[in-house]
């Protein structure tokens, strides 16, 4: 392309207090913020807050975006004695159900859902890369589907929920592939067979409206844009960054192949979703399913043969020092998952790992 495609990227963060227990006080720690003009709302559930960057064009702008918004949506939950959280589950054991957020559709989504909603609490970051329209998006998401155990084994950050160790460094991935319209997309050839299946989860209850149709890369309903959204909020601005200049990077190859007219590899759902069980289980240290092969190979290899393969691109939008610098970070500090882990190894506490996550957000 002649220039790369636009990004974004939407984050999730629960509420904690001192002791790391959940405080149902999104709505309060929103109207807390200094900026009206930044994008933070209320999610689901009273204990999350959501904030969207604008449209980016480079990862350099996107981080200065992250960054703000965080602070914002941190300095509110001080205001209201509250810890901004950025980890993919609830760390520890929490009493009592979870409080609907404010909103009919979130209650109606909570009336016919249940325990999914309850019982499943997470955190997750959206990638959006811009498109010109739905077909294109489809033709994206089907290149893109072999990389979504890469780039959740990347972005791993929820190995403790409910007070103890899940044994995957992605336990969010576990609660979220629970609800029936989740999980990796099927392979889509049209506009017309993806509305067959969206009308289909609509008709079933599976979906209670098209917003719900929770894969893990769909077309945006609001934006023209293609959202990934396998990965687990991430610990620090620069694994946002990172991990969305990796995606901006994969959605520009899939456009170019689109406008070549190379279809996409038919990869069976089935095996992705093996692919992305064992990234969750493996993370970062371990091995996921090659794009190209579909066999087994160390994540940090295919982290290193993509940027390898996308060298000149990364140099072209000014990111190559970005990417390669944070690859070096990865490997001496280990991504969220590992992060928590140490943290916990040190003392054996729990506490020490909320500690940790809210440190980093």
């Amino acid at each position: 392309m002649k220039t790369a495609p636009t990004m974004g990227v939407e984050e999730e963060f629960f509420l904690v207090d001192g002791a790391g227990a959940l405080l149902p006080m999104a709505p309060e720690a929103l109207a807390a913020t200094d900026d009206s003009d930044v994008d933070v709302k209320p999610e689901l559930l009273r204990y999350q807050v959501e904030s969207a960057t604008e449209v980016c064009t480079t990862g350099h702008e996107l981080a200065e975006q992250l960054t703000v918004l965080r602070k914002r949506l941190a300095e509110g939950a001080a205001r209201r004695h509250a810890r901004l959280a950025a980890s993919g589950t609830v760390v520890l054991a929490q009493a009592g159900d979870a409080l609907i957020g404010p909103g009919r559709r979130y209650h109606e989504i909570a009336e016919r859902f249940g325990q999914l909603v309850v019982g499943g609490l997470v955190c997750g970051c959206h990638v959006h890369v811009g498109v010109d329209d739905r077909a294109t998006a489809l033709q994206v998401a089907n290149h893109l589907r072999p990389w979504l155990p890469m780039l959740l084994a990347l972005s791993a950050n929820s190995p403790f929920a409910d007070g103890r160790d899940s044994g995957y460094a992605s336990s969010r991935h576990l609660l979220t592939t629970r609800w029936p319209s989740a999980g990796p997309p099927p392979y889509l050839d049209s506009v017309d067979q993806y509305e067959e299946l969206l009308t289909g989860l609509l008709d079933t209850g599976a979906a209670l409206d098209r917003k719900m149709v929770y894969w893990d890369i769909r077309p945006s309903e609001h934006q023209p844009t293609v959202e990934i959204r396998v990965a687990d909020v991430q610990g620090t601005v620069r694994e946002a960054t990172f991990l969305a200049v990796l995606v901006r990077t994969l959605g520009t190859r899939a456009l170019d192949l689109a406008a070549d007219g190379v279809v996409a590899p038919r990869m069976p759902t089935e095996l992705i979703k093996a692919g992305l069980w064992r990234a969750a289980k493996d993370g970062l240290t371990g091995q996921c399913t090659d794009p190209e092969t579909g066999k087994l190979k160390p994540v940090r290899a295919v982290l290193d043969d993509l940027v390898h393969e996308h060298t000149a691109e990364l140099r072209k939008t000014g990111e190559l020092d970005f990417v390669e610098s944070t690859l070096d970070w990865l490997e001496r500090n280990g991504n969220g998952a590992d992060r928590q882990r140490r943290a916990y190894a040190r003392r054996q506490r729990l506490d020490d790992v909320v500690d940790a996550i809210t440190a980093d957000a």
